[in-house]
């Protein structure tokens, strides 16, 4: 049977700092893929300003008078965060055809994840920032609703750091789980990569099973005109697969999110976080 959904790439877009480096992220994955770009802009619902003291007000009309100040309150917020989000979306609009992307602006209200896993069904990748625009950008933790959004939605996600450059190297994480196969065949199915250096790093034992899965993954992708470099190599996960993407200088990071070994640990536990963190480059986490 077949289906008319269309599939878009997705950048979320605040008025974060992360602002450009997701919509240059999002504009690259647009054009490799030949998917539509779509922005979308969900304001965050400022704090309610703290209302007059009517402690001393005992008439009838006291909460009646309190509940019309709230409200007023609320829609004046409403509108300026509105329009606020509308120019956002104008500029990274105006930014993506300037690098010859069409995009399509969208605005929602409401919950971000929610209307993530609405989106979700059409979204063939979603681009985010690590921190939101109400993160500290010196903050050692990630912002919440991206530790949220990675935790809760299924779909592909490249989360970016405050600036991006289209990748020349990446860097694949595997651990010959069947998702981790899932994710070279994905890959391998796709154009996101295609002409790029991948380096196919399996951290773990050096034996004859890994040897054998490595070679599959090899070959799979570069029939996909990927250039692949392999490396077995030993120690903790999360600081091999640093140190060996720091000594290449590789461009972007690529995990599948549902392993059984130590990379499982890596992406759903609180490593993942702290992976996501710590990365110095992109990091695309593939479902």
């Amino acid at each position: 049977m077949t289906t008319n959904i269309t599939t878009n790439v997705i950048a979320c877009i605040d008025g974060s700092r992360y602002a450009n480096a997701v919509a240059d992220a999002a504009m690259w994955a647009s054009l490799r893929l030949g998917a539509p770009l779509q922005l979308l802009h969900v304001p965050n619902k400022a704090a309610a300003a703290v209302p007059p003291d009517l402690s001393g007000s005992i008439g009838l009309g006291s909460q009646e008078q309190l509940l019309a100040y709230l409200s007023e309150l609320d829609a004046k917020q409403n509108k300026e965060s509105s329009e606020r989000g509308r120019l956002l979306l104008e500029a990274a609009q105006a930014h993506a055809l300037k690098g010859g992307v069409l995009a399509n602006p969208v605005q929602r209200h409401g919950s971000l994840l929610e209307t993530l896993v609405e989106f979700a069904p059409c979204t063939r990748l979603l681009v985010l920032g690590r921190h939101g625009a109400n993160s500290s950008a010196d903050s050692p933790h990630l912002g919440r609703h991206v530790e949220a959004i990675t935790r809760g939605l299924n779909c592909p996600m490249l989360l970016t750091k405050d600036y991006f450059k289209d990748p020349k190297k990446v860097l694949l994480a595997f651990d010959a789980s069947a998702s981790t196969r899932a994710a070279v065949t994905q890959l391998a199915h796709s154009r996101l990569l295609a002409g790029l250096e991948l380096h196919l790093v399996l951290v773990g034992e050096d034996n004859h099973t890994h040897q054998e899965q490595i070679s599959w993954a090899q070959a799979l992708l570069q029939q996909a005109d990927i250039t692949v470099v392999t490396r077995i190599l030993s120690g903790s996960v999360e600081r091999t697969l640093s140190e060996y993407q720091a000594e290449f200088g590789l461009d972007m990071m690529v995990m599948g999110a549902y392993g059984h070994s130590r990379i499982r640990q890596l992406l759903l536990g609180s490593t993942t976080l702290a992976m996501i963190k710590q990365a110095k480059v992109p990091l695309l986490i593939l479902r």
